[in-house]
């Protein structure tokens, strides 16, 4: 077999995808805070780009458009419509002029005029002055555990020996008070005998809340009842099989423990009146805000509007003044390009940004539209709904909708619900009805378990089905189950004991 060159002509289609595409489909599944943790690296990074914080001396270019999106209907202009060709022409075009609101107020001028007084009642609470309220609050911030801990390791009159230990010990406790260390480990860090570290270890689970520093659920509770002077043999058997309490199995508890029935109910009332995470009071990080992406209210005509935050949008302008500038002053070819690539990205962030908020706004309202019977009848009327049936309706890619929905969350008159809450599955109704969600046959099956107030009203998995039948919905006995199972519904045989138990 002969070889030799050829030269072939072929055609084909393909799907090229640029880092600029790649950087508008990565901000469509970012969260507000992961997205403004990018746009603040972009800030850093890029010298044309500008947080817009209010009216400054600088050009739009291009405009972004995502406030006007809040109060009509955007055009069809999700990432499916993005080219490359297209955005190289929206890059190679002039930016707007600047509006009259949005250049400066000239206030400094003015000041400049009265004779260089400055009204320093105008100015922002910046600058390296604490502000009172700020103060008050630093004074006010409740301790952590870890702080707590170590101001009793003062007053304890422990030897400086045993105070390093228990420094050790005390930097291994996590945020619910349990000792996350292995004691063999610091003994041979720390080149002291395992006996000692264990005496400090039992000086330090003596301090406040009662139960801190130990190593497993059993070993604080006990401590917890050593400190109430509660802790007998009866109660230790009862700790050595919480198992057997988890199951709710008293007559092998009983046995266990040499106890009769009300001697029984009194130490399970005892051990459910302790906390099984003492150091839950003392977290140290302050609970996050959660700041929804999307707002819906109700109109007076009955309708549904459906806005942007506006706050969780970052707002990044292009310096046209500081470009124009730094562009005449580049000479060599490498000085050239970088302000040539920076100018670009900046340019492709503006307009990413923009996108991604019409983008999310257009997804947000189809949602809306498709689950308004939620919004004004609750959960029981939430439609079967999936990524292809609103991705269908909006002229989008499925992976598109699925990377809008993801980490986003939509305010509404019933709650603040992450936009996947509402993309449920589809249960068949009986006689060829419509098909129930399974969000709303969720809701029924704990409706059901939480009107049952005595033994004879406690229903079997069996039971719950023909009741659903009875209602229009055709679900299987092993559905039931599952749906029972992630809600944390026990057996029918564990309710009607816990009712038997609570009579």
């Amino acid at each position: 077999m002969a070889l030799g060159h050829r030269l072939e002509l072929r055609q084909g289609q393909g799907l090229v995808i640029t880092p600029q595409l790649q950087q508008a489909i990565k901000l469509l599944q970012l969260s507000n805070l992961e997205l403004d943790a990018f746009v603040e690296a972009e800030l850093e990074r890029n010298p044309l780009l500008q947080r817009d914080d209010g009216p400054a001396e600088v050009e739009r270019a291009p405009p972004n458009e995502s406030e006007g999106a809040v109060e009509r209907a955007p055009e069809n202009l999700g990432l499916d419509s993005v080219s490359d060709s297209a955005a190289s022409g929206q890059m190679d075009a002039a930016p707007d002029d600047i509006s009259p609101g949005e250049r400066a107020t000239g206030d400094g001028a003015q000041a400049e005029q009265a004779g260089g007084q400055i009204d320093w009642s105008r100015t922002g609470g910046g600058g390296n002055f604490e502000s009172d309220e700020n103060y008050e609050g630093a004074l006010s911030r409740a301790p952590t555990l870890c702080e707590h801990l170590t101001e009793q390791l003062g007053v304890a009159g422990l030897t400086a020996a045993q105070t390093v230990v228990a420094g050790v010990l005390i930097d291994a406790v996590d945020d619910t008070g349990y000792l996350r260390a292995d004691l063999v480990e610091v003994a041979e860090r720390l080149g002291c005998d395992l006996a000692f570290v264990e005496g400090v270890l039992t000086v330090l689970q003596g301090f406040e809340p009662a139960g801190v520093l130990a190593r497993d659920v059993r070993e604080c509770l006990a401590l917890q009842l050593k400190d109430v002077n509660r802790y007998d043999p009866c109660m230790a058997a009862l700790l050595d099989n919480l198992d057997l309490l988890a199951r709710r199995d008293m007559a092998a508890l009983r046995k266990a423990c040499g106890v009769d029935d009300e001697d029984l109910r009194e130490m399970v009332a005892e051990i459910r009146a302790l906390t099984p995470r003492p150091g839950a009071a003392f977290h140290s990080d302050p609970p996050q805000t959660l700041v929804p992406d999307v707002h819906v209210r109700e109109t007076p005509g009955g309708l549904w509007h459906v806005e942007l935050n506006t706050d969780t949008l970052p707002k990044v302008l292009v310096d046209q003044r500081y470009h124009a500038r730094v562009s005449k002053g580049a000479r060599s070819d490498q000085e050239k390009t970088f302000v040539s690539d920076c100018f670009a990205t900046a340019n492709w962030l503006v307009k990413s940004l923009d996108q991604r908020a019409k983008t999310i706004l257009k997804v947000s309202s189809e949602i809306v539209r498709q689950q308004d019977g939620f919004l004004a009848y609750g959960v029981e009327h939430l439609r079967p709904l999936n990524l292809k049936t609103v991705a269908d309706a909006i002229g989008m890619h499925e992976s598109t909708v699925s990377r809008v929905t993801s980490n986003k969350y939509i305010a509404t008159p019933r709650g603040v619900f992450e936009l996947k809450f509402f993309f449920t599955s589809a249960i068949q109704a009986t006689e060829g009805g419509e098909a129930h969600s399974a969000a709303s046959v969720r809701h029924k099956i704990k409706g059901l378990v939480e009107a049952e107030r005595t033994e004879a009203d406690v229903h079997s998995d069996d039971r719950l089905v023909e009741i659903l039948k009875e209602g229009g919905v055709d679900i299987a006995r092993r559905t039931v189950a599952k749906y029972r199972e992630a809600l944390r519904i026990p057996s029918s045989v564990e309710r009607r004991r816990l009712i038997k138990e609570t009579c």
